[in-house]
C-alpha cells in the first residue's frame, strides 16, 4: 500500500461522520428551544366581557385609571347580563359587588395622561360568584378534547410550531375555559415543533394521527388557518380564516378580516380566533366534531376468550353468567345519590355485607336515583333481612331492590296534640 492510500483511504469514513453530525445538528435545531413556544393563558371557566372601551378624566393618572376600571365593570356587567337573559335590564350592583365578582382586568389597549384615561378592556368575572346572579352557575357541556394545530401562511411560507408565530401567540392568548370546545393547546417547546409541523397538518396517515392524539390526550384534531396577504410594506393587511377538522382537513367554515396596518394585525387575529371558536362551536351543536372512527385502534379479539367469556346453558337449558360466582345471586338495587360521597358510601356499606363479594355502580345520577350491582352469595330474601338489619328500608319489585335510610317513625297523632 503506498503512502498516498494510507492517507486519503479514511476520507470517506470522516465524510460520513461529518454527514451524521450535520443531520444530528438539523435534528436539534428543529426542537431545540430557540425563538419559539408560547405558553397558553389561563383556561378556567371564568366569563369574559372582551372589548369595553372606557374614557375617563381625574385629578391624577391613577385616579383616572381606578375610575376607567370601574366604569369598565359596570359596562361589562351589563353586557353579561343582557346576554344570558336578553331583553331585560341588568339589575344595579354596587362596586363592592362587582369588585368582589371580578377576578381580573385584561388591559388590550391603554394610553394614559395626568389626568385622563382611555383603554380597551377585557373583564373576567368569576363563574361561581356571578353565576349565583345569572343562574348560570353550572358549567357547559363540552366536546371530546381537541388538539390544536394554527398553521399561518405569510409571505408564502406555511408555518404551524417550528417558529414563534403571531397566529400561535393568538390562540395562546384565547380564553377557552367558558366555550364547548375542549382545545388542547401545545406550548410549541421540547417536540413539539418536531411533531406538530405543517407536514404533519397534511397527514393522511391514521395510525400515526392515532398515535400523536395519544400524546397528547386528544380524541381528534382540528387546524385553524390564516393566510396573511400584505398589501405593501406598512398598508393594510388581509387575513384569509379557514376552520378545518379532522386528519382529512374537512373545512367548515372560511372568511376574511382586514387589518388597516402592522399596528391592528393582533387585534385582526384575536377576532379571527374567536369566530372560529364560534364555528367550532356551532359544529359541536350540530353533532359535527365527532371524532373520526378511522382513529380508533382496535386491538384484535381473541376467538377463544370470547367462547369463554360468553354465557353457556346448562343441560337444563338455562342460560349461566360466568362473571357471578357459582351459587351467588347478581342482584339489581337502586340508591338514592344526592352528592358523589353517597355513590361512596352506599357501596361501602353493600360491601360490608356478609356474603357479598362485590358492589358496583352501574348507573350514576346524581340528585336522583342510581343503580349498583350486588353479586350476593345467597337468595334476595336472605339479603333484604341483611339490609334491613343494618337500617335500610328496603322494598322489592320485579327482583330489583329499592333501599333507603330507614327514618325515625313519627310520634302518634294525640301525642303530639298533647304536648302542644
Amino acid at each position: 500500500m503506498t503512502l498516498a492510500n494510507r492517507i486519503y483511504q479514511p476520507l470517506p469514513l470522516l465524510l460520513a461522520l461529518l454527514m451524521l453530525a450535520g443531520l444530528a445538528a438539523a435534528v436539534f435545531a428543529q426542537i431545540e428551544s430557540g425563538d419559539r413556544g408560547v405558553i397558553p393563558i389561563d383556561t378556567s371557566g371564568s366569563l369574559e366581557v372582551p372589548g369595553v372601551t372606557v374614557d375617563v378624566y381625574a385629578k391624577t393618572a391613577d385616579a383616572a385609571r381606578l375610575g376607567g376600571w370601574r366604569l369598565a365593570q359596570r359596562k361589562a356587567w351589563r353586557e353579561l347580563w343582557v346576554k344570558y337573559h336578553p331583553g331585560t335590564g341588568a339589575p344595579a350592583l354596587p362596586d363592592g359587588t362587582l369588585d368582589s365578582m371580578v377576578s381580573s382586568i385584561v388591559v388590550e389597549d391603554e394610553q394614559i395622561s395626568s389626568n385622563r384615561y382611555i383603554a380597551r378592556l377585557g373583564v373576567l368575572f368569576d363563574r361561581a360568584r356571578a353565576g349565583q346572579i345569572l343562574g348560570v352557575s353550572g358549567g357547559v357541556a363540552r366536546s371530546l378534547p381537541m388538539l390544536v394545530i394554527p398553521v399561518q401562511w405569510s409571505g408564502g411560507r406555511p408555518e404551524s410550531f417550528e417558529h414563534r408565530t403571531e397566529w400561535q401567540k393568538a390562540w395562546a392568548r384565547f380564553r377557552t375555559g367558558s366555550g364547548p370546545i375542549d382545545y388542547v393547546r401545545a406550548t410549541g417547546t421540547g417536540a413539539d415543533p418536531l411533531l406538530l409541523n405543517v407536514a404533519q397538518s397534511g397527514r393522511r396517515n391514521r395510525n400515526w394521527w392515532r398515535l400523536l392524539l395519544d400524546q397528547y390526550g386528544a380524541a381528534d384534531v382540528l387546524i385553524p388557518t390564516v393566510k396573511l396577504e400584505r398589501q405593501w410594506p406598512g398598508g393594510p393587511v388581509i387575513g384569509r380564516f379557514t376552520a378545518a377538522f379532522g386528519p382529512d382537513s374537512r373545512i367548515l367554515d372560511q372568511f376574511t378580516l382586514r387589518a388597516e396596518n402592522s399596528a391592528a394585525l393582533e387585534k385582526m387575529l384575536d377576532e379571527g380566533v374567536r369566530r372560529l371558536d364560534q364555528a367550532y362551536s356551532r359544529a359541536q351543536a350540530f353533532g359535527m366534531l365527532r371524532p373520526d372512527p378511522t382513529l380508533i385502534i382496535e386491538e384484535p379479539v381473541d376467538a377463544s376468550a370470547l367462547e369463554e367469556a360468553l354465557p353457556t346453558e346448562d343441560a337444563a337449558g338455562a342460560a349461566t353468567d360466568l362473571s357471578v360466582p357459582t351459587g351467588a345471586l347478581n342482584v339489581t338495587i337502586q340508591f338514592d345519590t344526592p352528592d358523589v360521597g353517597s355513590v361512596t358510601r352506599a357501596e361501602g356499606a353493600l360491601r360490608a355485607v356478609p356474603g357479598v363479594s362485590s358492589a358496583s355502580t352501574t348507573s350514576l345520577a346524581l340528585g336522583g336515583i342510581s343503580v349498583m350491582r350486588v353479586v350476593y352469595a345467597g337468595d334476595i330474601a336472605t339479603l333484604r333481612t341483611a339490609l334491613a338489619a343494618r337500617g335500610w328500608r328496603v322494598d322489592e319489585g320485579g327482583g330489583v331492590l329499592r333501599i333507603r335510610r330507614a327514618t325515625a317513625t313519627p310520634p302518634p297523632e294525640d301525642q303530639v296534640t298533647a304536648r302542644q
